[in-house]
């Protein structure tokens, strides 16, 4: 087994050591953020993941697992570096790389000799040889190898995606690097493609550029489910039982969002763009996501009579998706900010992000219940599928809510006729 070293203890860091840790390699996961490692030392886990704080406890128990504080520290001695800082989108939709270079540049005087540095985090593709370059520039030594190795975590499932993926990417120009980083691996049953790291750090924005593209798609068929008088919930059943489409990501609902997909489709654009390429397909991808947002304030709207002013909306639901408690760019946010932005009072409950949201929005009424939210509420608008959602007291949520009682439901969680028989004037996406 192998000495590890971790550098950022976000979702992506964080997830990467107490995996490794289970696998059996010893690794120090090191982040410049002093109280979240002092918590991390003590199992407390910031951020919600099933099966991860488990993982934590495990890994410091055993003590394969340690936390530190600062890149060099945790550097020092490793025979691996996983890069796992921050990525975020700039100005211009490239991705920021001033948190990896700087990392490079911490890192490089105490590697030792035949270390491998791996970009873990979402990089563009030349991101490999940048950080070659950061790192000789820096005073490492020339034996120092580079390789991305990509993640394809999902939030929610990042625990079983490590351990159980379907695939492991692993680009590097040297073989002997490629299979050492393999070797890491060795514990888990997944097909590995080693290939070069241009291809590498390709796969993962080609990957999910694809993924947001089944959204906007079902979303835009969703739509015109509306305008022709179709059910979008049989129209994807009946796409996804072909092999060739599949069932996954054909949920429509208010668009996309979460650290991924809005950054990584911008940067892919931005590279496009760098290359003198017209991605105009993936251009459309974004556009018809932005637009989804406003599809779900106009059914709103509709439902209010024509305008948002002075009315109270209840909101069930928060963050980018169900299971997590990351609000980064969140359908369900969006739509909120725009309904206080129109004139409208807006109530909102989410099991796991309430006063994170509350802290981003102060103009939004956060409470700690979902009655609470739609009571006196003309409104109610369903923006995030927790499933707590479908078990309510329907009849309670209807004797507390004024007219009209709409209900837009953008994830499609509840029965339309079971909620039209308790007196919701009630409105899905595609349906």
């Amino acid at each position: 087994m192998s000495d590890v070293a971790v550098v950022g203890a976000g979702y992506v860091g964080l997830t990467t050591a107490a995996c490794l840790a289970h696998l059996g390699h010893t690794v120090t996961c090191a982040d410049l953020d002093e109280q979240r490692v002092r918590a991390l030392r003590k199992a407390e886990v910031p951020i919600l993941e099933e099966g991860l704080p488990a993982l934590v406890t495990e890994g410091l128990g055993s003590g394969r697992l340690r936390f530190v504080v600062g890149a060099a520290t945790a550097a020092r001695d490793a025979e691996f570096v996983f890069l796992c800082v921050q990525t975020p989108q700039s100005e211009t939709g490239a991705a920021d790389l001033s948190a990896v270079e700087a990392v490079a540049r911490e890192i490089a005087p105490v590697l030792s000799p035949g270390a491998v540095v791996v970009n873990k985090s979402t990089m563009p593709v030349g991101s490999t040889l940048l950080v070659a370059r950061q790192l000789s520039q820096a005073g490492a030594a020339n034996d120092v190898g580079v390789a991305s190795n990509p993640e394809f975590l999902r939030e929610g499932n990042a625990v079983r995606d490590f351990l159980q993926p379907s695939r492991v990417v692993i680009g590097c120009d040297d073989t002997a690097v490629a299979v050492r980083v393999s070797d890491l691996y060795r514990g888990v049953q997944a097909p590995i493609l080693v290939t070069d790291p241009a291809s590498a750090e390709m796969i993962k924005y080609a990957s999910n550029a694809f993924l947001a593209t089944k959204i906007s798609f079902i979303n835009a068929i969703a739509n015109l489910c509306e305008a022709v008088n179709a059910d979008v919930r049989e129209v994807s059943l009946g796409m996804g039982y072909d092999p060739r489409i599949g069932f996954e990501f054909l949920h429509p609902g208010p668009g996309y969002g979460g650290s991924c997909f809005p950054k990584d489709t911008a940067a892919l654009n931005h590279t496009a763009e760098r290359a003198g390429y017209d991605f105009s397909l993936l251009r459309g991808v974004v556009e018809v996501n932005q637009r989804q947002h406003e599809r779900m304030i106009e059914k709103l709207r509709d439902a209010a009579g024509g305008s948002l002013a002075g009315v109270t909306v209840g909101v069930w639901g928060l963050t980018f998706k169900a299971n997590t408690d990351d609000l980064r760019d969140s359908p369900a946010l969006i739509v909120s900010r725009r309904l206080l932005a129109e004139g409208a009072t807006v109530r909102a409950y989410d099991p796991a992000a309430a006063e994170a949201a509350a802290a981003q929005v102060p103009a939004l009424e956060v409470v700690g219940d979902p009655y609470e939210a739609v009571a006196g509420a003309g409104l109610l608008a369903l923006l995030t599928e927790w499933d707590e959602f479908r078990w309510l007291d329907f009849a309670r949520v209807a004797d507390s809510m004024t007219t009209p009682r709409a209900l837009v439901d953008a994830r499609n969680l509840l029965d339309p006729a079971a909620m039209r028989r308790r007196g919701f004037v009630y409105q899905g996406v595609g349906r």
